[in-house]
């Protein structure tokens, strides 16, 4: 597991691929940012604690990440100490690679999340 490259599991991949349909969002890595802000919202635990990255979907870091890289590593050491872990290299992948799972599976599974209107006021309700 590793920051540099960023791979995604088959089911996250599926949804994503509806998102991308319905909301006209065409790249992976804006929609993962919105699923990993929200997940990282919730404060509670994901129930996931393993996530298999076995589809064929990949970006590299910095194309996840863009320009505001430094903020979301920033976000994912917090959480890490939040949630009792050491914030190494190997714990902040690990929980990016859960919050990016459960923020797709938030994604997929709120109705009014499928539009872009929808995304937005998620934010703004939040």
């Amino acid at each position: 597991m590793s920051l540099e490259n960023i791979r995604l599991a088959t089911t996250s991949k599926d949804r994503l691929s509806r998102l991308k349909r319905t909301t006209g969002i065409t790249q992976w890595n804006v929609l993962c940012r919105w699923a990993l802000a929200l997940s990282l919202a919730d404060a509670s635990t994901p129930l996931v604690r393993e996530v298999i990255t076995d589809s064929n979907v990949e970006m590299s870091w910095k194309t996840f990440a863009g320009p505001h890289g430094d903020l979301y590593l920033a976000l994912l050491k917090q959480r890490c100490v939040v949630d009792g872990l050491e914030p190494t290299d190997e714990n902040v992948s690990k929980t990016l690679t859960i919050h990016l799972a459960r923020g797709i599976g938030y994604l997929g599974a709120h109705k009014e999340m499928t539009t872009i209107e929808g995304l937005i006021g998620s934010v703004t309700t939040a």
